[in-house]
């Protein structure tokens, strides 16, 4: 949680801000796994790593590649599960949905105050934020993601 609270509000140098490539959220929601000891599977692929702009997965930047790869849907190596919000804990990610058709941010969940929206806290880029309810955010879906 510490990388999640010191990089949220700015960008850390040894990675690109893919913020002008469609958006930054799932680059920083693998910062924050990998800051937090989740290894880099350098798979090529179905893989998730990032040595630099040319040479990173899908997985690292993209939701829903994010999300495939977590689940193992690629691999059948899960590193994570969809849980309800009861489940959530700091440093999983909650990825939602504005359209209800495809998952569109990843921010991270950086503090847990009770198991509604307004109580699971956020940490993301593209939207900055840290400290924000999910309560906040107007999505249409939601996917609670539980890291293993």
């Amino acid at each position: 949680m510490a990388y999640a609270r010191e990089w949220a509000l700015k960008r850390n140098p040894a990675y690109l801000d893919f913020e002008s490539l469609g958006g930054d959220c799932t680059n920083f929601a693998s910062q924050v796994l990998h800051a937090g000891g989740l290894a880099m599977d350098r798979t090529l692929i179905y893989g998730w790593y990032y040595t630099d702009a040319y040479r990173r997965t899908a997985s690292w930047t993209g939701v829903e590649y994010l999300y495939r790869h977590l689940l193992g849907l690629d691999t059948d190596r899960p590193r994570a599960t969809v849980v309800g919000l009861e489940s959530i804990r700091p440093g999983d990610i909650v990825q939602l949905t504005f359209t209800g058709q495809r998952y569109q941010h990843s921010p991270v969940v950086v503090a847990v105050e009770g198991t509604s929206p307004q109580g699971i806290l956020l940490a993301a880029h593209t939207y900055d934020a840290i400290d924000r309810p999910l309560s906040t955010y107007d999505y249409n879906g939601l996917r609670p993601i539980h890291i293993l």
